[in-house]
């Protein structure tokens, strides 16, 4: 008797702190948001941009009912026929119990129950296996923010999904040079990930063979299109630094054109050659730009620039350029913070609509070479007394 009393208690006490988290969430905003966010993310999903365009021309009244029905029509449509057949036969019994008043409302309750059961072990099947997808690939990106001498370097990258179709890769080469790479895949989710993971392996393997930019990313185009997906092509941002060389070394593969930031202002470096994929013909130039002390050079993808709030707009090229124009001076972690945080006050609770990555290097004080004397030791200052 005492043990049933123990678990009927813990069943209460169970119950109530779940009401009271329950209570904390809608006190603070958070279920309120989350559903409108999910159902913003519902409606963008299902409903395609001709029946957007058409319901723009609508009114109030007249939008909600066809926006319903378009919603309601996109669900079914993307459900496999034999769910698509029990939500139908679900239906017909739930209105028969209307029409007739028959008492087959739990059986079209029964019905809809199962085929949601049916879809929520898809969709947690799916997410299991994406994120062991994000652990591998976490388990194959740098683990550290690389050094090297003269430079400071930052690189950060945030996907929108369990896994991404950004690379944010360095590599140490011979000569003690530093190799840079970012790279946006087109598209998101698996296939982009994918994508991602062969240009990281396929970079890898070939940067060590060949010291010529131009060539490297010729070569890598070509596999890439030989082995990659149709219609799928990557845009790439490689670039080389050395400890002793103020000169940055870079091919731009169809990326953003990074930004070069100096005492003097801000400049656009060049857009550069064809997105890698495109085509088996395309060709490649190697480009070069002086850094100065504490000049700045940022690389982005567009999930920087194109990141919306919750009312659809891009956070944009001109509120980035703005920001970053007056950062020169400040290391490229305090410029790679400043960043995210601008990029985070403008979407605020939006769910994130693209891969972030970002590669931030500065050009630090050379460090003098030491003076090796091979003629003995100078001529003294001092004067022996007379």
């Amino acid at each position: 008797m005492a043990r049933t009393s123990n678990r009927f208690k813990n069943v209460i006490d169970d119950a109530s702190r779940y009401t009271q988290s329950v209570l904390d969430d809608f006190s603070k905003g958070e279920i309120p948001d989350s559903i409108r966010r999910d159902f913003r993310d519902t409606y963008d999903f299902y409903v395609t941009d001709e029946e957007r365009r058409h319901l723009a021309e609508m009114g109030r009244v007249k939008k909600s009912l066809w926006s319903t029905w378009y919603l309601v029509r996109g669900l079914i449509m993307r459900l496999s026929p034999p769910r698509r057949l029990m939500v139908l036969v679900a239906v017909i019994l739930a209105w028969g119990d209307v029409l007739d008043g028959t008492q087959d409302t739990f059986l079209g309750f029964i019905a809809l129950f199962f085929v949601l059961g049916l879809e929520l072990k898809d969709k947690t099947m799916a997410r299991a296996e994406l994120q062991e997808g994000r652990a591998v690939q976490l388990a194959i990106m740098p683990a550290s923010i690389p050094e090297l001498d003269g430079w400071e370097v930052w690189i950060h990258s945030t996907p929108a999904n369990d896994v991404g179709g950004d690379l944010v890769d360095h590599l140490r080469m011979e000569d003690n040079r530093l190799a840079l790479t970012l790279g946006d895949v087109a598209g998101k989710g698996l296939p982009a990930a994918l994508m991602a993971a062969k240009l990281q392996a396929t970079l890898r393997a070939i940067a060590p063979d060949e010291a010529e930019l131009s060539r490297r990313a010729a070569k890598l185009n070509r596999i890439i299109r030989r082995d990659g997906l149709p219609n799928r092509f990557i845009s790439v941002l490689h670039a080389e630094i050395h400890p002793d060389s103020p000169v940055v070394r870079y091919i731009n593969a169809g990326h953003h054109p990074p930004f070069l930031l100096h005492e003097d202002g801000l400049r656009e470096l060049e857009r550069g050659d064809p997105a890698v994929g495109l085509s088996v013909d395309s060709r490649f130039r190697a480009h070069e730009t002086l850094m100065q002390e504490n000049d700045l050079l940022v690389i982005y993808s567009d999930g920087v620039t194109e990141a919306r709030n919750e009312i659809g707009r891009f956070y944009s090229d001109e509120r980035f350029e703005e920001l970053i124009r007056h950062c020169h001076g400040m290391s490229a972690k305090a410029v790679g913070e400043r960043i995210l945080d601008s990029v985070s006050d403008f979407v605020q609770t939006a769910r994130q609509s693209d891969d972030l990555s970002l590669i931030i290097f500065r050009r630090l004080r050379p460090v003098d070479p030491p003076i090796h004397r091979t003629d003995g030791p100078g001529p003294s200052t001092s004067q022996e007394p007379a």
